[in-house]
């Protein structure tokens, strides 16, 4: 595992113009600030399916992703495998805002190509306690990454699985960032993925998805799943 100290010699050619100009976005910084930020990194590449992080693993770094997907999955008790969040570019994920970093809870994996900048989670704490804004940009994420975790456990105790499949799908067409149609999930979901974030199985998905079908109320299309009725999708999430 990669130390605090390699971490530091690694990153001390300085962070690329991309690389500072991301940072200064994701924290809402000065230049001046993003450059402070960026020497403290190190970058890092993945390849789609790759283990970033292993449960059970203890790590002393903070990921910053700068490009690409990736989920953090753990197997259930009845060895069914659950999506706990998902990682797009500008969410941090490992050790955050703690001195003592403990075991990873869950595995994180690169869904497609990845690339993230690497902190020692010493030098990250100590960054948010120099920058207000840095800090200010964690608080927010974390409180983002609970509500949406709440979220998931509500319709997981509330909804049926069709319900949360119904749930996700209009998710999807609405885009991580809501910047999408509402109607047009492109690429179309690979159902054991779509199974993942529901917490349900292939089966159950693929006859759920194959019903909404018939009715009429999604099509498919050779790289995309059109939804043709998203009101009447949205009245169905029960």
């Amino acid at each position: 595992m990669t130390t605090a100290d390699g971490l530091n010699t690694l990153a001390s050619k300085g962070p690329s113009q991309d690389t500072k100009a991301f940072i200064q976005k994701v924290f809402a910084c000065s230049p001046e600030v993003a450059h402070a930020v960026g020497l403290r990194a190190v970058e890092k590449r993945w390849p789609a399916r790759a283990a970033i992080l292993r449960q059970g693993d203890t790590g002393g770094e903070t990921f910053l992703l700068l490009a690409g997907r990736a989920h953090a999955l753990l197997y259930g008790l009845d060895g069914q495998l659950v999506l706990l969040n998902e990682f797009l570019p500008g969410d941090l994920f490992g050790a955050i805002a703690q001195a003592d970093p403990g075991p990873h809870e869950a595995d994180v994996t690169a869904v497609e190509d990845s690339r993230a900048a690497l902190f020692a989670a010493l030098d990250f704490l100590g960054l948010m306690e120099a920058h207000g804004c840095v800090g200010l940009a964690v608080s927010r994420q974390l409180l983002r990454q609970l509500r949406h975790a709440t979220g998931k456990m509500v319709e997981r105790t509330t909804l049926s699985a069709a319900g949360r499949v119904y749930s996700e799908l209009l998710r999807l067409a609405r885009g991580p960032s809501g910047d999408g149609d509402g109607m047009t999930i492109s690429p179309p979901p690979v159902l054991a993925a779509l199974a993942v974030r529901v917490q349900s199985t292939r089966e159950t998905v693929s006859r759920t998805i194959n019903a909404l079908e018939r009715r009429g109320l999604i099509r498919r299309e050779a790289d995309a799943l059109v939804l043709v009725a998203p009101d009447r999708l949205e009245e169905m999430v029960i």
